[in-house]
């Protein structure tokens, strides 16, 4: 099987990595970092807990709903401010702006406006994954050529068939870019809200394991969340480029 360049120095930096930690964690410098090879014992070991997978399956359903929300918002709102320059002046500052600003601070708004519980979870990972879906959806409409979009109007598309035949598409690789962005960002964000919301989830996980100083677990558990991360970028990143001969149409 053929491996792309440009995955051989990521393996072996992720190789070098383990390396040092395992180095590291046998040296006994400090309690907070185990050497590696027991992290991935005690990953074994808890993975098939019950404990374990209920906290994965809290955790899961915020972070999809959440991103389901983000992308149905989020991508129209993004081609609408690639096609109207009157929405595009209006909301872009916003976006810019809630795209750089601490949005762990806005997290007590929304535990204000909709309580505690999976809602404020759901709408914490929204708030931190719309912004890049929108931005990256902007873009990739605003790289459409007119003609693309002429020759829709000369066949009689309506509003919403251009939306859904020519726009979607002709932009889907800044779509998937934005996406797979926007789901590494909402990542934190349902750990920031499992954590600040209501200890729940994996928040709950690692509210028990840094408490009792139990390193192996906590790390163990966020290696898993790592590589839930890592799992979608690259399959998404794959998406991309499956999908990338779109972006021809547009030239």
């Amino acid at each position: 099987m053929q491996i792309h360049g440009y995955r051989v120095p990521m393996f072996a930096s992720l190789f070098l990595w383990a390396i040092l930690w395992e180095i590291v964690g046998r040296l006994g410098l400090t309690i907070l970092l185990p050497p590696l090879s027991d992290v991935l014992v005690r990953m074994v070991e808890i993975v098939p807990t019950r404990s374990f997978l209920n906290a994965l399956w809290i955790t899961a359903e915020a972070f999809v709903a959440g991103n389901l929300i983000a992308i149905a918002i989020g991508v129209p709102l993004g081609v609408l401010m690639g096609r109207s320059a009157i929405a595009d002046r209006i909301l872009l500052p916003w976006v810019n702006l809630f795209l750089s600003a601490p949005l762990t601070a806005l997290v007590p708004v929304i535990m204000v406006l909709f309580g505690l519980g999976q809602t404020t979870i759901v709408l914490t990972v929204v708030l931190f994954a719309i912004w890049i879906i929108v931005l990256d959806a902007r873009a990739g409409v605003r790289a459409i050529s007119p003609s693309l979009l002429e020759m829709a109007e000369s066949f009689g598309a309506t509003r919403w068939q251009a939306f859904r035949q020519i726009h979607v598409w002709a932009a889907m690789p800044e779509i998937l870019a934005g996406i797979r962005l926007g789901m590494i960002r909402a990542v934190k964000g349902v750990i920031i809200g499992q954590l600040l919301v209501s200890i729940v989830g994996f928040g709950a996980l690692f509210k028990l394991y840094g408490s009792r100083f139990l390193m192996e677990h906590f790390w163990a558990a966020l290696l898993v969340l790592f590589a839930f991360a890592f799992a979608i970028a690259e399959g998404l990143a794959w998406l991309e480029r499956r999908v990338d001969y779109y972006a021809a149409s547009r030239s």
